[in-house]
């Protein structure tokens, strides 16, 4: 049937087809001069059809090339259809369209294309639905920076003052002023108790306990610093 269409009817179908109209619906992958379209494009070129891309930009003007695979499903479907049929569908983009998406291949694309625009809408709403959620997430997070790290910021420049004074406190340098400042004051002391023996406010024994318990202790600081002095030089 395919080849009697195409063959022996070649030349009783040519003077219909080239009143067919110049604008055609079919898409450039079907129409286009390349190596992969079938050789029944070339049997309508040679009995004069001129096929010319869409004007317009219809829906099925922007199918790429058709794999061969699918081409020949497609022409096992166009083989039994008729002259005015196949006219019709060469000038009737409401009948090419209707063609067109009874084809498997474009039902199943349509199919992925809703499938996927209906879970980037589910997403879309998932997404609005959370936005109060973030909204108070973010408050929140507004409120911790506003308040709790002040506080916390607060505090931790105290203990690093602390931390600052016991160091400051704990130097060598401290340390050796603290022992010469220990040192003064018993020196002091000791000088006033023997002032007091001088001026007898005070007995022999009272003066010789308190006077050698004041320059042992003399004597230890000005040990100590001496050690602290010569191990830090």
């Amino acid at each position: 049937m395919f080849k009697s269409f195409w063959g022996s009817q070649e030349q009783q179908a040519s003077p219909r087809i080239q009143e067919v109209p110049q604008s055609s619906w079919y898409p450039p992958s079907v129409v286009g001069s390349n190596s992969s379209r079938p050789s029944t494009a070339g049997s309508a070129s040679s009995s004069g059809l001129n096929v010319q891309r869409p004007l317009d930009h219809s829906p099925s003007s922007s199918i790429g090339p058709v794999p061969p695979s699918e081409a020949s499903s497609i022409i096992f479907l166009l083989k039994d259809k008729s002259v005015d049929e196949l006219r019709k569908l060469l000038s009737d983009k409401d009948a090419y369209n209707q063609f067109l998406h009874s084809l498997d291949q474009v039902k199943t694309q349509n199919k992925v294309r809703d499938d996927l625009r209906n879970e980037t809408l589910q997403l879309t709403r998932e997404n609005l639905e959370k936005e109060p959620q973030i909204l108070e997430l973010r408050n929140q997070c507004r409120i911790i920076r506003t308040t709790e790290l002040a506080a916390a910021q607060e505090r931790l420049n105290e203990l690093q003052m602390k931390k600052d004074e016991t160091l400051k406190f704990y130097s060598p340098a401290a340390l050796l002023q603290r022992l010469q400042e220990a040192m003064n004051k018993t020196d002091v002391e000791s000088e006033a108790l023997y002032n007091q023996f001088l001026e007898k406010e005070i007995d022999l024994n009272t003066f010789i306990q308190r006077y050698k318990k004041l320059r042992t202790t003399y004597h230890k600081q000005a040990l100590t610093h001496l050690a602290a002095k010569s191990s830090i030089g």
